[in-house]
């Protein structure tokens, strides 16, 4: 029997005990399919629009073939639409109530506020219309929608930070299952962030270059690479904390997905589709989360950090060593998940080909 892997996160200092001894399959955490449940009562669906706070994000057909954007006001609510976007009733960060000042405020005038904002963005009229089955196009309007609120909420005084993300499945955070994504924005950068942007600064000091556009060229040839498309390339990292994580990545070097044109938004739609109804196919619709991983400033950033998309399956329990430690045990391979979710990526890939 192999001896099990300590491996060191790319830029973090995070190990991760690659646990050979205990090693497992991707077929191991196959789930048994569920049947398919009814909207119901979901405050999420169409027609009970009155059930969540007015919209300030409304995707609508247009009569033209396009689509026509709008807002809901208090006493109106758009029917008919395609995406949807609105505050999160339970909101974790909410807006200065103040309304806030139009000038950069510091941290500690809000000091015992949770300043900022926490907004629900309705991916899809359908309920059961999750990225892994979506239509590419569907999920166009999505980034379309990420990318609207990025921008107005990155250009509030008090947002230092917007986080993109999904909780997919009861097991990874979704209290509703209706498709849905969240957006948060703080009065500050998250540890996480922090420390991504001070190792790829460093890196970037050291050798004249991006440390993730470096990964990303290495990968691509390594056992570890999954998927790729002409804007995005797809593979499982060299340390996973969770079990078949896998991380999408611009080709193109950018600090935001802000700097994405329209081709490449349509790339990303495809790489959402693609891998994340491959891991549908391969484990049954597992439960998971993705986020977003973006520049907390362009303007100081952009030379250095690469943002990048990183969807964690939720397939593994965090004990007392991982919690009380910080260093993880995966008990799936890189290589073994990215082998599994390759073969897979390849037949969704040919299911939304014309």
């Amino acid at each position: 029997m192999s001896a099990n892997e300590l491996r060191k996160d790319y830029l973090l200092e995070r190990w991760v005990v690659i646990a050979t001894q205990r090693r497992r399959r991707p077929t191991d955490f196959v789930k048994k399919q569920e049947p398919a449940k009814s909207g119901g009562s979901c405050p999420f669906c169409p027609g009970n629009e009155d059930k969540t706070p007015a919209a300030f994000l409304v995707y609508l057909p247009s009569k033209k073939g396009g689509i026509k954007r709008a807002r809901d006001s208090d006493g109106f609510r758009h029917r008919g639409w395609l995406v949807r976007g609105f505050n999160n009733l339970y909101a974790a960060f909410s807006p200065p109530s103040d309304g806030g000042e139009k000038k950069r405020v510091r941290l500690r005038e809000f000091l015992g506020e949770a300043v900022g904002a926490h907004e629900v963005v309705v991916e899809s009229p359908v309920h059961d219309e999750h990225p892994g089955v979506a239509s590419v196009g569907q999920l166009g309007l999505v980034v379309d929608a990420y990318l609207e609120r990025l921008e107005a909420l990155c250009a509030e005084p008090y947002v230092r930070y917007v986080s993109i993300f999904r909780n997919h499945g009861l097991e990874a955070g979704a209290s509703l299952s209706h498709a849905h994504s969240q957006i948060i924005a703080t009065p500050f950068v998250p540890r996480l962030v922090r420390e991504e942007v001070e190792a790829s600064r460093r890196f970037w000091k050291k050798n004249g270059k991006c440390a993730l556009c470096d990964i990303l060229e290495r990968e691509k040839k390594s056992q570890r690479f999954i998927w790729e498309n002409d804007g995005f390339s797809v593979f499982a990292p060299w340390a996973s904390v969770n079990p078949l994580e896998f991380w999408v990545l611009p080709k193109k070097h950018q600090a935001s997905p802000l700097e994405m044109k329209r081709k490449q938004r349509g790339d990303l739609a495809v790489a959402l589709r693609v891998c994340l109804g491959g891991l549908k196919a391969l484990l049954g619709d597992p439960p998971y989360n993705y986020g977003f991983h973006v520049a907390p400033d362009v303007g100081c950033c952009g030379e250095f950090y690469h943002w990048h998309v990183e969807v964690y399956p939720k397939l593994a329990v965090w004990a007392g060593f991982e919690k009380s430690t910080g260093i993880y045990i995966n008990t799936v391979t890189p290589e073994d998940a990215a082998a599994g979710l390759k073969e897979a990526a390849e037949k969704e890939e040919k299911k939304i080909k014309p």
